[in-house]
């Protein structure tokens, strides 16, 4: 099914779950834009590299940089059927310049879909999520827990580790910066019929399923 979907919503609020599983069920790319400027960097692109050496420094990779970065890759033969935006666009000119690249291109976006979270909920997963030090597997302290205490589902390890940046301070400035910068898109695509606002309080199934209904799974 071609599909072409913006996921958005707060720091924590679940979009890069629900991508991956629409990515499985359509078919079709799941774009994150951090991902994607790992993998440029790896591949040893030009654009790539350049950008590699903005992020090493802790620089800010700038707006055209991505905007060039999604072009390229959206081009690709893999997305000629639909793709899945993953934290792009982050504000309300990525969100203009997105529109335009997709007039250009003759792309049609079929939503954005803005998944809700009370910030209570969002600082609870935030600061309970670990990973597996070796294979970078996904845990929570309370949502999904590996079935042997201390040994990881998918590899074995058994070392395990926290972001450093997963704390209430920063969780609280991501939220800030979020509302500031991110939530003005939102009025720009509910002007334009595309803005679907679901609750992401759920289980991921139940979240999933909304998903699925907005899109017409």
């Amino acid at each position: 099914m071609s599909k072409i979907v913006v996921f958005t919503g707060a720091p924590g609020c679940g979009k890069g779950t629900q991508a991956r599983i629409l990515k499985d069920k359509c078919g079709i790319p799941h774009l994150s834009t951090g991902e994607m400027l790992r993998d440029a960097g790896k591949a040893g692109t030009k654009l790539g590299l350049e950008a590699k050496a903005l992020i090493d420094k802790g620089n800010l990779v700038p707006d055209e940089m991505v905007t060039k970065l999604i072009s390229e890759r959206i081009g690709q033969e893999d997305c000629k059927n639909g793709f899945i935006l993953d934290g792009y666009p982050r504000t309300l000119p990525q969100a203009k310049v997105l529109g335009e690249m997709f007039e250009k291109m003759g792309l049609m976006l079929d939503a954005v879909i803005d998944i809700q979270v009370p910030d209570e909920i969002i600082a609870e997963r935030i600061l309970g999520r670990y990973a597996c030090q070796k294979c970078g597997a996904g845990y929570h302290d309370k949502f999904i827990q590996p079935k042997v205490y201390g040994v990881c589902d998918h590899c074995g390890g058994t070392e395990f580790v926290r972001r450093i940046d997963d704390n209430r301070a920063t969780v609280s400035t991501r939220l800030t910066k979020y509302r500031a910068l991110t939530m003005p898109i939102l009025p720009y695509f509910e002007e334009k019929g595309k803005l679907f606002c679901i609750d992401g309080t759920g289980s991921i199934d139940a979240v999933s399923k909304k998903v699925e209904a907005v899109i017409g799974l």
